[in-house]
């Protein structure tokens, strides 16, 4: 036992050591050749009446002659049409309209066959953007045989809690594995937070047909769909600070375990050896962290064992994920490292029975067809 976890966490040093030199360290900003040409960024909302005023002022800053943009409506229950009405009536290059179908894949589809930018934007309501965002990421369309760019979406830690802490440290795992597979060319994962894709190719591949009854997963089956009709090199991610896109961290350990249940969900909705294969090996993985719990019932020579394996975990975490967060000018202390890294492996094989078993709403709509 001892010597199996030996080489495990030696092991396990190695590949975030590994993994750590494929996140780059240095990105400059390109110039874009669709400075002069229309993007349209398409933004799907559903009861998001609080961050209406938010995302006002986040178009503000980044409007521009060449930025269309088109909000849509999933047919919102709350009030948020009005408030989006009043907020947007006087601001230029901004269009308001309402979904024609259920769901916020229908949302987008409608939004898209609205759209008159030949390269398309997405992402949510609750997010902040960097002033040069559409511009950075359409820069990437400068090469003909790009059809879709995914971007680097973070957690933003605003209060300084852990739990909005271990929701950024999360991500960082998230964006280096994203990094990973899009330089094996195997592009696995992206965000509809973050995403920049041509019209035409959305097109090309159907878009959203096959899938529009899964609620979530608008991003990853689109990417899976370019993929498969493209190849790998038409897709790319930008792992860069002028791209990252901020996110709203969820308010409570019970809204992040459903949020995740939900995001996991579509996994098994893939039907994909890889995704399946990523999925178990990840719970495995976990399982045998959690299983070194057997040396607390040693001596003190066992608390000793059980001590340092885990120090050695959050060590070489730390290493892999502190480049990203690093990279993308967002840091996390040594504390919150070592507690998240603790506390991860139960997070992890909650939400992996969580996705089995327990059947989640998202704003107001049950997830019991999300999977068939």
């Amino acid at each position: 036992m001892i010597g199996f976890y030996l080489f495990w966490c030696l092991g396990y040093l190695a590949l975030h050591l590994w993994l750590a030199q494929k996140w780059p360290r240095n990105h400059f900003f390109q110039p874009s050749q669709y400075r002069d040409r229309l993007i349209t960024l398409v933004i799907p909302f559903r009861n998001e009446s609080r961050n209406i005023p938010k995302l006002a002022s986040e178009i503000a800053k980044i409007a521009s002659d060449h930025l269309e943009v088109l909000l849509v409506d999933d047919q919102s229950e709350d009030d948020s049409w009005q408030l989006a009405s009043a907020h947007f009536r006087e601001m230029v290059g901004v269009r308001l309209v309402k979904s024609l179908g259920f769901g916020k894949k229908a949302a987008l589809s409608h939004g898209i066959s609205l759209a008159q930018g030949e390269i398309i934007l997405t992402s949510d309501a609750d997010c902040e953007f960097p002033e040069a965002w559409p511009m950075k990421m359409a820069s990437a369309f400068s090469d003909p045989n790009v059809q879709l760019v995914a971007g680097p979406v973070l957690a933003k830690a605003t209060k300084g809690g852990f739990l909005q802490k271990f929701q950024q440290i999360e991500w960082y795992s998230i964006l280096l594995m994203t990094q990973f597979y899009f330089f094996r060319k195997q592009p696995l994962m992206c965000s509809g937070a973050n995403l920049a894709f041509r019209k035409q190719a959305f097109l090309e591949v159907g878009g959203y047909d096959g899938n529009e009854h899964i609620l979530s997963g608008d991003d990853e089956f689109l990417l899976k769909k370019i993929v498969k009709y493209f190849g790998a090199n038409s897709c790319i991610y930008l792992p860069v600070r002028e791209a990252l896109v901020y996110t709203t961290p969820q308010l409570s350990w019970t809204d992040l375990l459903r949020q995740r249940i939900r995001w996991s969900g579509k996994w098994k909705a893939h039907r994909s050896i890889s995704h399946g294969f990523a999925a178990v090996l990840t719970f495995l993985v976990q399982l045998i962290w959690v299983a070194s719990m057997i040396f607390l019932a040693w001596d003190w020579d066992g608390l000793f064992f059980f001590g340092a394996i885990w120090l050695l975990k959050a060590f070489a975490e730390h290493l892999s994920l502190g480049r990203v967060g690093e990279g993308l000018g967002s840091k996390a202390s040594l504390a919150d490292y070592f507690a998240t890294s603790l506390i991860h492996p139960f997070y992890v094989i909650w939400v992996g029975l969580g996705t089995l078993f327990i059947k989640v709403k998202w704003k107001g709509r049950s997830q019991e067809e999300s999977v068939i």
